[in-house]
């Protein structure tokens, strides 16, 4: 299961924040603010698909993440992989390099983290 946009926005926050009562969530937010009611159902919305749970103080709820940022984008990344560049990595790779605006030094540093993976297998 995947988030909506906007549940991957307010889960950003959440990811920064690592626990956050609404007040958080809403101060975390850019002006124009989102409505509360908006963030409630959001926060419903992402505990029932099971990436966030809260605890309860009285009648607040201070919210948390259940899935990790990293093990997120992982699963996104590689189901992208998969439907859009034949299961391929390398077709990946290719398109990324090439398509984005990635500086010299930003290349030579992929490079320089390609061959360490390759020393470590």
């Amino acid at each position: 299961m995947q988030l909506s946009k906007a549940e991957e926005d307010l889960m950003n926050h959440l990811w920064k924040l690592e626990k956050a009562f609404m007040k958080d969530l809403l101060d975390a937010y850019p002006e124009p603010k989102p409505a509360t009611t908006t963030v409630a159902t959001l926060l419903k919305r992402m505990a029932d698909k099971g990436f966030i749970y809260y605890k309860l103080y009285g009648k607040s709820r201070e919210y948390y993440p259940l899935v990790k940022k990293k093990d997120y984008f992982s699963k996104h990344v590689n189901t992208l992989i998969k439907n859009f560049f034949n299961d391929s990595a390398s077709q990946f790779a290719s398109f990324f390099t090439k398509e984005t605006n990635l500086t010299k030094k930003e290349l030579e540093d992929l490079k320089a983290i390609i061959d360490k993976e390759i020393k470590n297998k």
